[in-house]
């Protein structure tokens, strides 16, 4: 059951008697968040400002601290990721949480159903580069999965090749967001934008030689694209990549569904 659906729950039983308000009071206090010891506060409502729940952000925290917020995170969210998660921790992980899912490209852990399915319209085309960029690009295409969105992938088909993407302009076509991934140069996503006519969203890495100087030339040529409607999240950073793309989808949806009922 997820955030909204336990408020409206609980707000319906106290609407027929069948709860008290003291007993509604205390079930707030956790809803809104919820201490995991002495060391983290998960926020519950974030769902339901946001769309989209929080997610553990794995490096700092030891395999018991990720144990219990992800015990705690499950009792109130369908589906449950800690990113950055490496195999080492894993390990450590998988006796201490159940039915716990390792994609490992993506160095994400999550607590999801085993059969879960697009919830939303439209598909995010995810792109990368190079073979090397595939860690930041999986983790931008499981997450996406994991929050109910259809993903297509296509990698290795950086502009050192470029007949690479262009004998694939079909996942480009089909794609109603665009998430481009590269490092080195970062050229990809200009090149991208010049062929697509939905949003694309760049995502610089830090793959590449000294004078990439770790992400940063990658990332001053996305901002200095000279293709319009690119816009660039942090180096690294595929999860960030995947939420801005599933909430453009969202919102499409939303003026869908107001514009059919007005």
């Amino acid at each position: 059951m997820t955030n909204d659906e336990n408020l409206r729950s609980l707000l319906e039983a106290v609407a027929n008697g069948n709860v008290s308000l003291d007993v509604a009071l205390d079930e707030l206090k956790y809803l809104a968040y919820e201490p995991v010891g002495e060391f983290a506060k998960i926020d519950n409502h974030r769902t339901i400002r946001t769309g989209f729940p929080e997610v553990i952000w794995g490096p700092g925290k030891t395999p018991s601290q990720i144990a219990q917020i992800m015990e705690t995170m499950r009792l109130r969210n369908p589906v449950v990721m800690a990113t950055r998660i490496v195999p080492e921790i894993y390990a450590a992980l998988q006796p201490k949480v159940r039915d716990l899912r390792y994609y490992e490209s993506a160095r994400i852990c999550a607590i999801a159903p085993p059969n879960l399915q697009p919830r939303y319209p439209g598909t995010i085309g995810i792109i990368s580069a190079g073979t090397a960029d595939l860690p930041v690009a999986e983790e931008a295409a499981v997450t996406a999965e994991l929050s109910g969105f259809r993903v297509q992938r296509l990698w290795d088909v950086g502009v050192a090749g470029i007949h690479r993407l262009l004998s694939n302009r079909h996942v480009i076509a089909n794609a109603s967001v665009l998430i481009v991934v590269a490092g080195m140069e970062g050229a990809l996503p200009s090149v991208v934008a010049g062929l697509a006519d939905c949003p694309v969203i760049a995502v610089p890495t830090s793959i590449g030689y000294g004078a990439s100087f770790g992400g940063l030339a990658p990332l001053l040529t996305m901002l200095n694209s000279c293709a319009s409607g690119v816009g660039v999240v942090n180096i690294d950073n595929g999860f960030g990549a995947a939420v801005l793309a599933g909430k453009i989808l969202r919102t499409a949806e939303k003026l869908r569904m107001a514009s059919s009922d007005s």
